[in-house]
């Protein structure tokens, strides 16, 4: 890894990749102030949010001044909520045949089965949009037939009248989805099964105008170069800097390369038949010195594979020469208080996001520290050890891979 000794940071390029999230990439800027705020008061530093400075894609610029240092951070979101928004753009209809085929793909390739044996919160959060819509369906026709009973009285075929109310109370579910989610989840694990786990030519396309973003910065006189995959922006992550890599686009003397994934759901993609070119990716980075790869998950948040390690539970990891990705626990129970932890708990998707928030009661994984502080990602952890919980059992029956 270029520059691999190198401790502090002056200067910090952050490549932010979000999950599969339909919203305008202000959302982050908010929330990075508002937490950052948060969590510069309970750890006794100072972190300073302006304007992004220079042009280019969706970003800010932070100066966070920890420990006797002073680090200016230019943060910049990928975003791909574009394309989010219309694979989410269908009808009450054409989401009830995504809900079809998407179960279908789960099912019968046997992927459903095997992320059970990995970890229950994500499956359950994947069959629940499943389960949810079909219960809009049904009280959709138990009110129809209801209907349908009382126009019988006038003549015993304007019982099917009562039908017409089907599409409408599917409608006035999918109109209030913000509280129930149900359209949303839907929409997110049909987009990777629709083509068995290979990447869209859209999505596709965007990535490669994603790593020409991180290779510009790697040119570039910063001190490191940090990207950062939530949730199904990891697996981006993984496959952008694996091609930056192979192309030989990381210069050995540039800044350092660092990768932080944070409540990945790798293995949702991983699993499915076709994502040969995602397991290809993981397990040449996961071999590779060109970079830091740190990987953060917490058993408290159930939209996540906590602690599984993506590589080895995919199957591919090689018998000699893994070096990543360090996986390790936000500790969701011990990093927040008691008070803090119960008023969480339930609130599954918020705590999905926890990861880029303040912790009252921080450990060693702090956002703010990693994304604005002087020190860089490798050296922040350079002897710190995986968690002995994680899970490395390869139980993916899937394991072809693209490219090398």
């Amino acid at each position: 890894m270029g520059n691999e000794g190198q401790s502090s940071v002056v200067r910090r390029r952050v490549f932010y990749i979000p999950g599969y999230d339909p919203i305008h990439p202000r959302r982050y800027r908010e929330l990075f102030r508002k937490e950052g705020a948060a969590q510069a008061e309970i750890s006794k530093y100072e972190i300073e949010l302006s304007a992004k400075q220079g042009d280019g894609p969706y970003g800010w610029h932070v100066t966070g001044r920890m420990d006797g240092h002073e680090t200016e951070a230019d943060f910049e979101v990928l975003v791909w909520s574009d394309i989010v928004r219309e694979s989410m753009g269908l009808g009450v209809i054409a989401t009830y045949v995504q809900l079809a085929r998407t179960a279908w793909t789960y099912i019968a390739s046997g992927a459903l089965r095997r992320l059970m044996r990995l970890r229950k919160g994500p499956v359950i959060a994947a069959l629940y949009p499943v389960v949810f819509l079909l219960v809009q369906l049904l009280l959709a026709l138990v009110l129809a037939w209801g209907i349908g009973r009382g126009l019988a009285l006038i003549h015993p075929w304007a019982a099917w009248g009562g039908l017409v109310i089907v599409p409408f109370v599917l409608e006035w579910f999918r109109k209030r989805d913000s509280k129930f989610f149900a359209y949303y989840l839907m929409h997110d694990y049909a987009y990777s099964a629709q083509s068995k786990g290979a990447n869209p030519p859209e999505l596709e396309a965007r990535m490669g105008a994603f790593a020409d973003r991180i290779a510009e910065a790697l040119q570039g006189d910063s001190d490191e170069v940090l990207v950062v995959g939530h949730s199904s922006g990891a697996h981006l992550a993984v496959s952008i800097l694996a091609d930056l890599i192979r192309e030989g686009r990381v210069p050995e003397r540039g800044p350092v390369l660092s990768f932080l994934s944070l409540g990945q759901v790798v293995p949702m993609v991983s699993f499915l038949p076709q994502a040969s070119r995602l397991r290809g990716d993981l397990l040449f980075l996961c071999q590779r010195d060109e970079l830091t790869w740190v990987d953060v998950t917490a058993p408290g948040d159930g939209c996540a594979f906590a602690l599984c390690d993506p590589v080895s539970v995919s199957g591919v990891a090689p018998e000699q020469g893994k070096r990543w990705p360090l996986v390790f626990s936000a500790a969701f129970t011990q990093t927040l208080s008691p008070e803090r932890w119960k008023e969480l708990r339930w609130r599954f998707f918020r705590l999905h996001f926890q990861y880029l928030c303040a912790f009252d009661r921080v450990g060693d994984y702090d956002y703010f520290r990693i994304t604005a502080g002087p020190i860089a990602l490798g050296v922040r952890y350079t002897g710190r050890n995986a968690s002995k919980s994680r899970i490395e059992m390869p139980v993916n029956k899937y394991t072809s891979v693209g490219a090398q």
